[in-house]
């Protein structure tokens, strides 16, 4: 474990020693949404994120995900993980047999493919993320974003008083939150553009990204790996083409494997339920 973690450190090192984007702030979000990939329809699932910020720029991002994309970034370090991966799934029963089995070890797995980076000289953000099993990025302004600041409606959150903001983006109503005391124009995901840091974001359907965390920082953004290995796309048709690959995996999957493709119902029903842009992602068109 020692190995792994000076390992570790060492690509850290590496990376900022070359990559010149400085974050002033780091913000700790939890990012709660309907949860496709669990038993029941009503299933919240739970993504850590991060925010890094500074004058130039920013990045959105899980940072097991970030931990992996940077391992396996490299011969060295893919096979590094694979290794440990091994040692702390899979498993010899009696008889022989192996199975793997991702509940009985901790070892860095990739699970949130998210990645928001603002580029505020550019005035332009490009975000990274697979969508119909396929990575894929695109680029988009920063303006698009028009909010209406409600300085009526206030909260406190963790200890910063905070003022409310609605918008209308891409198919979905957002409600955000944001504090002056923090005079950095950033949030979580895309949201951004008002005169204080986003503390709280809310949306329909139980869409929800709140701050659990707050530190002044000075260290390095980090950069985006293996980035040749996301394809341009065009935002709306990747949403179309992922729920059109969601409602038919099972068909695609077995055109691309074979027929002995299997994939798991929800739940243990005979059939899954729709997927659908309005119930699972953030954008709805």
């Amino acid at each position: 474990m020692k190995k792994f973690i000076l390992a570790i450190l060492s690509i850290c090192v590496a990376y900022s020693c070359v990559y010149a984007q400085k974050a002033s702030v780091k913000v700790s979000y939890d990012s709660r949404s309907h949860s496709y990939s669990h038993s029941a329809d009503d299933d919240i699932k739970v993504s850590k994120m991060q925010l890094l910020t500074g004058k130039d720029g920013s990045k959105y991002f899980n940072t097991m995900s970030q931990l992996v994309d940077s391992m396996t970034s490299t011969p060295e370090g893919k096979k590094q993980l694979r290794q440990i991966q091994m040692a702390a799934w899979v498993m010899q029963g009696p008889d022989g047999s192996i199975t793997v089995d991702k509940s009985k070890g901790n070892a860095p797995d990739k699970t949130v493919y998210t990645y928001v980076v603002k580029d505020f000289h550019k005035e332009s953000l490009k975000v990274y993320d697979r969508w119909a099993d396929e990575l894929g990025t695109y680029e988009e302004p920063l303006g698009e974003i028009s909010w209406k600041i409600e300085s009526d409606s206030v909260r406190n959150i963790l200890g910063y008083d905070c003022i409310m903001a609605e918008s209308d983006y891409h198919g979905r109503h957002w409600r955000a939150w944001f504090t002056p005391e923090i005079p950095v124009s950033d949030g979580p995901w895309k949201l951004r553009g008002l005169p204080g840091l986003i503390l709280l974001a809310e949306s329909d359907n139980d869409i929800r990204l709140e701050a659990t965390g707050i530190e002044t920082v000075d260290e390095a953004i980090p950069p985006m790996y293996s980035v040749d290995s996301y394809g341009t796309v065009d935002r709306k048709k990747a949403l179309a083409d992922h729920e059109y690959f969601m409602n038919n995996r099972l068909t695609i999957l077995k055109a691309r494997f074979g027929s002995s493709v299997r994939v798991e119902s929800r739940g243990g029903s005979s059939e899954e339920p729709p997927y659908t842009l309005s119930r699972y992602s953030f954008e709805t068109e």
